[in-house]
């Protein structure tokens, strides 16, 4: 997974777990593409306190995915959503009644994993 993604990803599931001054750096270095030393002019603090909180975020929201798994659950999850959808679009082309089995036995996996 491209490492944007997972950064987003993990800060959409945790990002809240993080105080409001780590969440507006980790925000602006992550989704508005902002440079270290932009960050450290606006928030007043050097370029080096800012590549630490930024490393120091993503190791916590890191650790909250290693002891959670709800990013892992998700993708899984939306994994096999896809897989029914497909399934199903085949379904009403084909009338294959064998997709039946492999719809119900998507959606026991999901009902089993959350």
């Amino acid at each position: 997974m491209d490492e944007k993604l997972r950064q987003a990803y993990l800060y959409d599931f945790y990002g809240e777990l993080l105080n409001e001054h780590q969440r507006q750096i980790y925000e602006d270095a992550v989704f508005h593409d902002l440079s270290l030393s932009e960050i450290a002019e606006e928030e007043s603090i050097s370029r080096q306190g800012v590549s630490d909180l930024i490393r120091r975020c993503t190791k916590k929201l890191e650790d909250y995915e290693a002891k959670l798994h709800l990013v892992e659950k998700f993708l899984s999850v939306k994994a096999d959503v896809a897989q029914i959808h497909d399934l199903s679009r085949t379904f009403s082309e084909t009338r294959d009644e064998t997709l039946i089995g492999r719809i119900e036995a998507l959606s026991n996996h999901i009902l089993e994993n959350l």
